[in-house]
């Protein structure tokens, strides 16, 4: 209603100035028109009096001649034929009558004498001074008093109607009705915009709070969050918020009492605080249940009231929060997908105070799949309980598409009470975190010198004795002693064979081949959080030894099983992204960074170490799974600690053409009797990957095989290797 009396105000001014300056336009016209009459009639004035100059000169006779030629239907005659009136003819107008004309023009003489035989009527002071045209014509009589030739009045409907034309009629003598008429029409106008600028004046704060209370409502619209099948991880809910107008609280001592009483949460003396202050609008609390709105609604308190809200809400708890992140209670995207959704615009379009609900916004769909989700978090929640471990995480990665199929960090938070992502402890350890990757940095180091082509499935590298370089001394966990074949520095994860693998590409092609892994820069995906890895200042040989086994490079574990993920996806390097996407589409623009050959050297690896290996414990029955460990003593007060590790475990399912990557990590996991006191990551990590693949595989798609596949690596058969140099049995369980 106060926007259709604006608008009403508006289109008033504006149709009055047009109407003003209408009538401006036609008071310049016709003032140019009267200056031009005056003109005339100055000209008409000169010319009658050059006229009654001239008259006066004529003599009396000639002054009768002229007249009776003008007035008389005659015959032109001399004067001196004129004797009396019976000389005059029978038609035409009597004497008497011009006579009476001749008085009105104060041609007569001025007494009753009369002359030459003719009758003159004396001149009266009541005779008329001039005659208009048409009585001296004689149509028309001097003085006409009949009542009933007098014009007749017209009636009411038809004079109404003449005055409404007469207002906009362009004649000057209208100008003074109309401008009375806008007078009154600017004075109504105005007196209405003084007393709605009153009103605004009394009510400004309160009206612009109940703004900004709107724009909250239209900020917290935002669009859901589904699954890769479609099942809902974020929407709104109405809501109902408490609001108050401290000017129209009577008792505020009273008010903070009765609503603190009713609305838990709820600080006294910041409510009294605000009840206080001489705003307009205050919060009192946000997003209540129904039962609270019913308490507060049974206060009756004026001055107290409700306004209606989007609420985010997670209706799977904690599942999947990392990836989600949370809303504020004022719809703003604070962490997670939730804060890249409003990098997308959805942040602009709220600002420029577009009306959006949810239903006219598109859903999100992400790569996740919530069944998975779930399986994954669960597991590694049982087994960091059964490992002491500090803090762990898990993946699932589509080696195909670059797709995180599912994804936990524990411990995680609540998006539902975002408060709990303020702790430290509970950051997203995938992506945030940046570790030492341990031994499965061994299986890029392999790569790289697999495609250098300085070694091959029958190289061997010498193992016989530790490595040392200068003061510094690299040994092996499980020392073999001897020279160990390819495949036995992979399955025994042999620290010395791989540094001497790094140490034949050199320094700077260590460097190349990291960068072009993605392993020396900031991995962006579309969650905001991410963290830079931590790269030695100064890169020496060193350097290259330590990181070819996973110490001295720190990364976040997103990054190695995307740098894995190319290794064993036929060599194409695939962007991690938590949205859902095709193959096509994923490849598109993806770079070759191995060849197919190297690819599939890898995947015999890893599922040579998965038969003999460490990862034997995530062999699970009916899966072709491939795997590598990785042990990484952390860093305490500047000096590798002994006890404490941080274990990682990556498996591919299924080896011989992976669609699926698993990574598990623990932090500080513990060793226990069934392990023989090791906390080792083939004890820890490993176990639980297998548990993880043992319980989605199904989920995913992929059903058990009781028949394993007969040539797992075609390539590899063609080159002559086959499965060759497979060793007996392996004790590793770096």
């Amino acid at each position: 209603m106060v926007r259709l009396l604006n608008l009403f105000a508006i289109l008033a001014l504006m149709g009055s100035a047009i109407y003003a300056y209408s009538i401006k336009y036609e008071t310049i016209f016709h003032a140019e028109k009267i200056a031009e009459l005056k003109h005339q009639i100055k000209n008409e004035e000169d010319g009658i009096g050059m006229a009654k100059a001239e008259w006066a000169h004529v003599s009396r006779p000639e002054r009768v001649r002229l007249l009776a030629d003008k007035l008389l239907d005659l015959q032109p005659m001399a004067l001196n034929q004129i004797v009396g009136p019976e000389a005059l003819p029978e038609k035409g107008m009597r004497v008497d009558e011009i006579g009476r004309k001749l008085e009105a023009l104060g041609l007569s003489e001025p007494t009753n004498t009369p002359r030459d035989g003719m009758a003159v009527a004396p001149v009266t002071p009541s005779s008329p001074a001039r005659l208009d045209a048409r009585q001296m014509s004689g149509t028309i009589p001097p003085s006409q008093d009949n009542p009933k030739d007098r014009p007749v009045k017209p009636p009411l409907p038809r004079r109404v109607w003449s005055f409404i034309l007469g207002l906009f009629a362009t004649k000057i003598d209208k100008s003074t009705r109309r401008i009375r008429l806008v007078a009154v029409a600017f004075l109504l106008v105005y007196g209405t915009i003084c007393g709605r600028l009153v009103m605004l004046g009394l009510h400004y704060e309160t009206q612009q709070n109940a703004k900004h209370g709107a724009s909250d409502i239209v900020a917290a619209a935002r669009p859901d969050i589904l699954d890769r099948n479609g099942e809902v991880l974020a929407t709104d809910i109405q809501v109902k918020s408490v609001f108050a107008e401290p000017r129209r609280i009577v008792d505020k001592d009273e008010a903070v009492e009765l609503l603190t009483a009713v609305l838990p949460g709820v600080n006294a003396d910041e409510l009294r605080e605000k009840l206080g202050s001489r705003k307009g609008f205050v919060w009192v609390k946000r997003a209540i249940t129904p039962q609270q709105e019913q308490e507060v609604y049974h206060l009756g308190l004026p001055g107290v009231g409700f306004m209606p809200e989007n609420k985010r809400v997670y209706p799977n708890g904690p599942i999947a929060a990392h990836v989600l992140g949370f809303a504020n209670l004022d719809g703003a995207g604070i962490s997670g997908l939730e804060k890249y959704i409003d990098g997308q615009g959805l942040a602009d379009l709220h600002g420029a105070g577009f009306n959006l609900s949810a239903e006219n916004l598109k859903p999100i769909t992400t790569s996740l799949d919530l069944e998975a989700t779930y399986a994954v978090r669960d597991e590694l929640a049982k087994g960091i309980e059964k490992f002491k471990a500090k803090a762990g995480a898990a993946a699932i990665l589509d080696v195909n598409t670059g797709e995180i199929i599912a994804m936990a960090s524990l411990p995680d938070f609540d998006p539902n009470n975002p408060a709990d992502a303020l702790d430290p402890n509970h950051i997203n350890r995938l992506s945030v975190g940046v570790y030492e990757m341990g031994s499965t940095f061994k299986a890029i180091t392999i790569a790289m010198a697999l495609e250098a082509n300085k070694v091959n499935l029958n190289s061997h590298l010498d193992a016989r004795s530790s490595l040392r370089y200068g003061r510094f001394t690299i040994h092996d966990f499980h020392a073999q002693h001897r020279l160990l074949s390819l495949p036995e520095v992979f399955t025994y994860s042999s620290n010395i064979g791989t540094a001497r693998m790094a140490l034949m590409v050199g320094v700077e092609g260590h460097k190349a081949f990291l960068r072009k892994m993605g392993q020396l820069t900031r991995l962006r995906t579309e969650l905001p959080e991410s963290a830079e890895p931590l790269v030695p200042k100064s890169w020496g040989e060193l350097n290259t030894m330590t990181i070819a086994f996973g110490q001295g490079l720190n990364v976040a574990p997103l990054q190695a099983i995307m740098a894995v993920g190319a290794l064993v996806n036929g060599g194409i390097m695939i962007t991690p992204t938590f949205l859902k996407r095709s193959e096509e589409n994923a490849k598109k623009d993806a770079p070759r960074v191995v060849r197919p050959e190297t690819s599939e050297t890898m995947r015999y690896l890893m599922r040579l170490n998965a038969e003999v290996g460490s990862a034997k414990l995530a062999n699970i029955k009916g899966y072709f799974i491939g795997g590598k460990t990785g042990t990484a003593d952390k860093i305490v007060h500047g000096h590798y600690s002994q006890d404490k590790v941080f274990t990682t475990f990556m498996a591919i399912l299924p080896a011989d053409k992976p669609k699926y990557l698993f990574l598990t990590l623990m932090d500080e996991p513990q060793g226990l009797p069934e392990t023989g006191g090791y906390h080792t990551a083939a004890w820890n990590s490993g176990s639980v990957t297998g548990k993880i693949i043992e319980r989605t595989g199904p989920m995913l798609g992929i059903a058990p095989r009781l028949d394993l596949p007969a040539q797992p690596f075609p390539l590899l058969a063609k080159l002559g290797y086959g499965m060759a140099n497979v060793p007996a049995v392996s004790h590793g369980e770096h």
